[in-house]
């Protein structure tokens, strides 16, 4: 019997609220849905480890093929049905939790496992008629469930480690380690303003994120550097007051007489980027592996899709429901001052979220 969190369960219910509506609307920068903008939906294609299940919507019934052999036929009434106590059953729990009555449907379906199967950043797979290019697309979408736990958008990790030169100080400066409070990084962070210490980007702990980035936007790992500055400062969480701090201070000095907005387009970048394929280990090459954008399971259970088609609206979307997190300093190992020929650094950890 399959057993998940709110947010695996997710995915079961974005299957089946999406085959009884046969459309995906749109939704706007603050996660409205838009009537008056949908995609209608030819067919869901779901992929696990062994089997590639193909749901087909036929008029008033989905057609149900496994490995591409048609095995059954199944109302859509049924999935509105399902959808709707599914989302009830969803919110009414915390932990990992079973939904026996739902166990004979999956597997008629094909379902063996709650998450999809997948290696790229598509939990979902949509055919979709798009009136503008008149013909049919296949995309892949990620899929952000409200329902659970807060998302990340990009991993913490070693390599996700940012690395400041200390100075104007001695091996005194040591001594702030012994600072063990609950907000031990960022008491540590006050201490050193305190002390008028410098804290200077001098470089980042893995190359591959360092040239990622860099690929991106060639001043993106100053910018971002200076983003978690201000963020293990306590200035801020959210991604887009932490761009505003950025825009006031312009620590990279950028000529802003005619209000272009450095700042907030190249953050921008970064969080497109890491939401439809980009990752810090690995080499980046521009290629989308989320190729449709984003499906957002609202905490009301509307799903509201964000298509890389309508670009600003994603981008919209994302720069003002992300922040930054604090991850397990001693997992990642930062948060501690270190020497290293005759020289102090700092490491600080960046961790991208969803609010």
């Amino acid at each position: 019997m399959l057993s998940g969190n709110r947010g695996e369960w997710s995915e079961v219910y974005t299957l089946f609220k999406l085959l009884a509506e046969g459309k995906l609307y749109a939704g706007d920068a603050n996660l409205n849905l838009l009537k008056d903008v949908y995609y209608p939906i030819l067919s869901i294609i779901r992929e696990e480890s062994n089997r590639k299940n193909e749901y087909q919507i036929h008029n008033g019934n989905i057609k149900i093929l496994i490995n591409g052999n048609e095995e059954i036929s199944i109302p859509k009434s049924r999935f509105l049905t399902e959808a709707n106590k599914l989302f009830l059953t969803i919110k009414s729990n915390k932990s990992s939790f079973q939904i026996p009555e739902l166990d004979v449907l999956l597997h008629s379906m094909g379902c063996s496992s709650l998450r999809a199967a997948s290696t790229s950043k598509s939990d979902i797979f949509i055919s979709l008629y798009d009136e503008r290019l008149s013909h049919t697309v296949n995309l892949g979408f990620s899929i952000k469930s409200q329902l659970g736990s807060d998302s990340t958008l990009l991993n913490a990790g070693k390599s996700t480690n940012f690395i400041y030169e200390v100075s104007n100080v001695d091996d005194t400066i040591l001594k702030i380690n012994e600072i063990d409070t609950r907000s031990k990084i960022k008491d540590r962070i006050s201490k050193l303003l305190e002390l008028n210490a410098g804290l200077k980007f001098y470089s980042m702990e893995n190359k591959v994120f360092m040239n990622n980035l860099t690929l991106i936007d060639s001043r993106l790992p100053e910018i971002i550097s200076e983003l978690l500055l201000m963020f293990f400062r306590g200035l801020a969480s959210e991604i887009k007051i932490l761009a505003d701090h950025l825009i006031e201070k312009n620590p990279l000095e950028f000529d802003l007489e005619h209000s272009h907005n450095y700042y907030e387009y190249k953050i921008k970048r970064l969080l497109t980027e890491s939401a439809l394929g980009m990752t810090p280990a690995k080499v980046w090459n521009g290629e989308y592996d989320a190729t449709g954008g984003y499906l957002v399971v609202k905490e009301d259970g509307e799903i509201v899709c964000y298509h890389i088609y309508n670009r600003n609206q994603f981008e919209d979307y994302l720069f003002q429901n992300t922040k930054l997190d604090t991850a397990s300093s001693g997992r990642n190992d930062f948060g501690t001052i270190f020497k290293e020929n005759n020289k102090f650094y700092l490491k600080l950890n960046l961790q991208i979220r969803f609010k």
